[in-house]
Order: structure tokens, then C-alpha cells, then sequence
């Protein structure tokens, strides 16, 4: 009799608040299990960053402890690099600093005649060839905006592509700030991670 009263008084009084905790979690993570995947790594990011969000969320709001505010903010700074990783938004934000038109032209004849394999040449018959045409573009803008990046990747005449032109500079520039992206991240999920609970 003594252990179910130590029991009731440790944790049996509380199954209540524990079944109301367990539905609404299952209630508000749903949408998030539903669309999870187990075949790309976007699928991982969007668990940690619910998971994030909802803690700074707790967190933030009871601020029990003298830090609450601060570490609901690291959180969310973790969300944001989570998204920007998530999204590739580094990998991909240098095409907004260009415009280029792309088209198929035909392969001439006299292109497919100069070819020395002969089934090849059969298969080239009414084959296309895609040309881009470079409209305009504001490389110089996105090199001021990242000075750090540009430093850094143009130190060596190759970082992933061949620093031979402007949209491969800011191609491998991109990279480096999504690798940059990942650093801290982790970086602060390793440093803050273990303080924050409430």
C-alpha cells in the first residue's frame, strides 16, 4: 500500500495533465508526421524545426529561467538557418542577381556529319542543343553583399566550379554560405542545446 501512495504522490496524480499533454501533441504535430518522408534530409529539417519552435515557444512564454528570452531567440535563430539550408536559399540566391534566356537550336547537319561513330550520327538526327543567352546581370551587387564569401572563395582559382567566370564565383559562393549556414547551426546546437529546458 505504502508504494502505490509513493506512486500517486510522485506521478499517478498527474496522468491526467499526461493524457491532455500526449493528445495535443499528437494533435499538433499530425501535419508534420503525416508529410514526413524517409527519403531526403528536408523531411529531418522540418522535425528538429518544429521541434524548435515549439520549445522556444514554451520557453519564451513561462521565461522561468533568467535566460528564457535569450534562448528562445537562439531557437529561433536556429529555425531560420534551418530554413535557409532546408530551402537551399544560399545555394540558389545568386540566380536573382542574373537573367538568362535559354533555348533549343538544332544540331546542323553539318555538326552531326563531323562525328566520327556512325550510330551516334544516327541518333542525332533532329536533335537539339540547349544555348542560354545571358540577358543581364548584377554579380558586383551580390559579391558587395557577401565580401566575407567573395574573400573566401576567390583565394583559390577553384572552390566546386572553376572560378572562370562571374556566375561561377557567385555559384561557389553560394556553397560557401550554405556550408557557413550548417557550421553554425551546429555550432549552436552544440554550445545551447543542454541549457534549454525549463
Amino acid at each position: 500500500m505504502r508504494n502505490i501512495r509513493a506512486w500517486w504522490e510522485l506521478e499517478g496524480r498527474y496522468y491526467h495533465r499526461d493524457i491532455y499533454t500526449g493528445i495535443k501533441n499528437l494533435i499538433r504535430w499530425f501535419p508534420v508526421i503525416w508529410k514526413d518522408r524517409s527519403w531526403d534530409d528536408s523531411y529531418i529539417w522540418e522535425i528538429l524545426k518544429t521541434k524548435l519552435k515549439y520549445q522556444a515557444d514554451y520557453i519564451g512564454k513561462r521565461g522561468i529561467h533568467l535566460d528564457a528570452k535569450r534562448d528562445a531567440q537562439r531557437m529561433m535563430t536556429c529555425v531560420g538557418l534551418i530554413e535557409k539550408v532546408q530551402k537551399e536559399s544560399y545555394q540558389t540566391e545568386y540566380s536573382d542577381y542574373h537573367h538568362s534566356e535559354f533555348h533549343f537550336v538544332p544540331i546542323s547537319q553539318e555538326d552531326i556529319n563531323d562525328i566520327d561513330d556512325e550510330d551516334l550520327r544516327l541518333d542525332m538526327k533532329g536533335a537539339s542543343t540547349l544555348h542560354i543567352q545571358e540577358i543581364w546581370e548584377k554579380y558586383d551587387d551580390y559579391f558587395a553583399k557577401y565580401p566575407h564569401a567573395y574573400r573566401e572563395v576567390t583565394k583559390t582559382d577553384k572552390y566546386i566550379f572553376e572560378n572562370n567566370s562571374k556566375q561561377h564565383i557567385a555559384m561557389n559562393m553560394g556553397h560557401y554560405l550554405d556550408k557557413k549556414a550548417n557550421r553554425i547551426l551546429f555550432a549552436m546546437l552544440e554550445t545551447y542545446l543542454r541549457s534549454w529546458w525549463d
